[in-house]
């Protein structure tokens, strides 16, 4: 099954990941794509660190994503990656050929995965336009990467203020 959990900013959708991750009974590697770039990142990685079970794998993957989740995918695993848009955010920043290269994996590697996969991402069209080209750029990539992982999952999960709403998909 492969599932996609979209959500604002503190909205609980990591929460929800790692208890569906917990609920599926699996081996969980945790597929961690930030990188400490400053202390407010340092303390949030922190605390995603924290809440997590000790027994789960860890793998931080910045970049090629697709490799990493073909490297630790098995049928008796569930991979929870947090989060798309902080790897999106990263590709653009390596460059278009990065980007370009490293997208294109991911959507092909996706559907060929045995096991479980949850994706986390932040939902960042719902806002006004942002002025700057690039902050643009990122909105826009992110909704059609947004689109294209949503056709490729059995389940795609928005949550708001805790709430799970379940958009495509059902409540297994």
């Amino acid at each position: 099954m492969r599932e996609l959990i979209l959500g604002g900013a503190r909205s609980g959708k990591s929460a929800l990941a790692e208890q569906y991750a917990i609920a599926s009974g699996l081996d969980v590697a945790y597929l961690a794509t930030a990188e400490v770039r400053d202390g407010e990142m340092a303390a949030r990685i922190a605390h995603h660190r924290e809440r997590r079970p000790d027994h789960w794998h860890c793998i931080e993957e910045p970049l090629q994503l697709a490799a990493a989740l073909r490297q630790q995918a098995g049928a008796e695993r569930c991979l929870l990656v947090d989060c798309l848009t902080l790897w999106l955010s990263n590709l653009l920043e390596a460059g278009d050929e990065v980007f370009e290269r490293e997208r294109t994996a991911l959507l092909e590697t996706l559907p060929q995965l045995p096991g479980r996969v949850i994706f986390v991402s932040n939902e960042v069209g719902l806002g006004v336009i942002p002025l700057g080209e690039l902050t643009r750029r990122f909105c826009d990539e992110s909704g059609r990467l947004h689109q294209a992982v949503a056709a490729l999952c059995d389940r795609v999960t928005f949550v708001t203020a805790g709430l799970p709403m379940i958009l495509k998909g059902n409540n297994e």
